[in-house]
C-alpha cells in the first residue's frame, strides 16, 4: 500500500495570519497584510502529505464566499481536494503574533451548520473515494448539525470498506472509540480532560493508552505532549520519542503536521518506530515556519537525522 491517504475535514477554515507590534486592549491594532492559507485539521494533514511528496485527497465540506476562497487556496498549493458544497458559510480563523514578545492570539470561529442531507453528502463522498488500500484521517472539529455520531459513522464505513481509520479530533470521539478505530491521536491535556484528573507524563499516560488498546478503542494510541515528545502505544510496545530542539516561530498546525508525517510513513509501510520519528520531526519542522505555513520538506529530512534514539518503555 503506497500513499493512499484520504483526509476528511467536516469543518475546514480559511486561516488568516498577521502580525502587530503589541496587543493593547481597546486600541486600533495596526497589522501586517494577512497571509491566507487553507486550514482545518484534515486539510492541514493533506497539505503536509502533499509537500512531503505523498499522494493524498482532501475531502471537506465548504460553502459561501469563504468556501470559494478556501478552494482557491488549495489550488494555489496544488493540493488535490474534493468538496461537498453546503449552504452555510465556511468559517474564517485569525491568528495574530505580537512582534514585541512573540505571543500569539488565535481567534477560532464555530463554523457552519450542516443540514441532514449535507451531512449525508459528505459521508457519501467519503464512501465513494475509499478503497481497501486507503488510510483515512478524520481530523479537526465538527460543525453544527452533524451529530455526536458523525465520527462513529465514519468508523463503520471505513471498516466496511476495509480502510484504516485514524481519528484526530477532540469532538464527539466517544461513540467512534466504542466502535474501535485503527489509530487514535490525542494530546496529554485532552487525556487529562477525559480522565478528569492530571495524568503524569509519560508513565501514567502510557498506562492510560495501554488500557485503551486492551479495551479495543484503537490498535494504536498516540499521545503528544509538545516539547516533551510523543508516546506511541500498541498491544506489544510503548515508545517515547523526544523532539529535537528548534527555534519556535509558530506552533499553529504542529499537531496536524505530526499526523501528516505519521500517516505518510504508515502509507509507505514504515514500521511504527520510524513513523513516530517522522511524525515528531514533521511537527518540529512546522515550528520553524511562520504562521500557518506548515513544514518544509528539507527541514523534515534534516530533523529526522538529528533525532535521538527513542525510549522503549
Amino acid at each position: 500500500m503506497t500513499d493512499a491517504i484520504l483526509t476528511l475535514t467536516p469543518n475546514p477554515a480559511l486561516d488568516l495570519w498577521m502580525t502587530t507590534t503589541r496587543f493593547e486592549p481597546g486600541a486600533k491594532l495596526r497589522c501586517s497584510k494577512p497571509k491566507v492559507d487553507p486550514g482545518g485539521g484534515g486539510i492541514n494533514v493533506s497539505r503536509v502529505v502533499h509537500r512531503l511528496g505523498g499522494g493524498t485527497l482532501a475531502l471537506h465540506a465548504a460553502g459561501g464566499r469563504t468556501g470559494a476562497d478556501l478552494a482557491e487556496a488549495l489550488k494555489r498549493e496544488e493540493v488535490p481536494a474534493e468538496c461537498c458544497t453546503i449552504e452555510d458559510e465556511t468559517r474564517e480563523d485569525i491568528a495574530v503574533r505580537e512582534t514585541d514578545t512573540g505571543k500569539v492570539l488565535r481567534f477560532v470561529t464555530p463554523g457552519p451548520e450542516l443540514s441532514a442531507p449535507e451531512r449525508e453528502d459528505l459521508l457519501s463522498l467519503l464512501s465513494r473515494r475509499m478503497s481497501r488500500d486507503a488510510l483515512v484521517v478524520g481530523s479537526g472539529s465538527l460543525p453544527g448539525g452533524v451529530g455526536d455520531d458523525f465520527w462513529a459513522e465514519v468508523t463503520v464505513r471505513c471498516r466496511k470498506a476495509g480502510a484504516r481509520f485514524v481519528l484526530d479530533s477532540h469532538d464527539a470521539v466517544g461513540p467512534a472509540l466504542k466502535e474501535g478505530v485503527y489509530c487514535f491521536r490525542e494530546n496529554r491535556m485532552a487525556v487529562a480532560a477525559i480522565e478528569g484528573r492530571e495524568v503524569g507524563w509519560p508513565e501514567e499516560v502510557a498506562d492510560w493508552a495501554g488500557e485503551q488498546v486492551r479495551s479495543g478503542v484503537a490498535e494504536i494510541v498516540v499521545v503528544t505532549e509538545g516539547a516533551e515528545g510523543a508516546l506511541l502505544v500498541t498491544e506489544d510496545r510503548r515508545i517515547l520519542q523526544r523532539p529535537p530542539n528548534v527555534e519556535l516561530h509558530s506552533a499553529v498546525g504542529a499537531g496536524d503536521s505530526f499526523v501528516g508525517g505519521f500517516c505518510l510513513a504508515l502509507s509507505r509501510n514504515s514500521d511504527l518506530e520510524e513513523a513516530l520519528r517522522r511524525a515528531v520531526a514533521t511537527a518540529a519542522a512546522t515550528l520553524l515556519t511562520e504562521g500557518t505555513e506548515l513544514c518544509r520538506k528539507d527541514d523534515v529530512e534534516r530533523l529526522v537525522a538529528e533525532l535521538g534514539e527513542p525510549r522503549r518503555m
